[in-house]
């Protein structure tokens, strides 16, 4: 199990709410602090990796468990 700072959980929540709670929940954290994202949107996978690039933030890692979709990212 990775480390994480902070946990957001979407579930439940389509596109692209799962993408602004991501980003309001990141914009309170500092530099370098993990956010782990669980999300059951499958529209998800694609949003957070184009929402890394678009912010320049670093998609650390992108999988599934037990049905929904879990992402840590790392605040630049």
């Amino acid at each position: 199990m990775a480390n994480f700072d902070q946990e957001l959980d979407a579930s439940g929540l389509n596109c692209p709410l799962p993408i602004l709670r991501a980003k309001k929940t990141l914009g309170g954290m500092t530099s370098n602090q993990v956010l782990r994202i669980v999300a059951t949107d499958p529209g998800s996978v694609k949003d957070f990796e184009a929402f890394a690039k678009q912010t320049g933030n670093t998609l650390l890692s992108s999988g599934e468990e037990g049905g929904k979709f879990v992402f840590l990212i790392k605040k630049a």
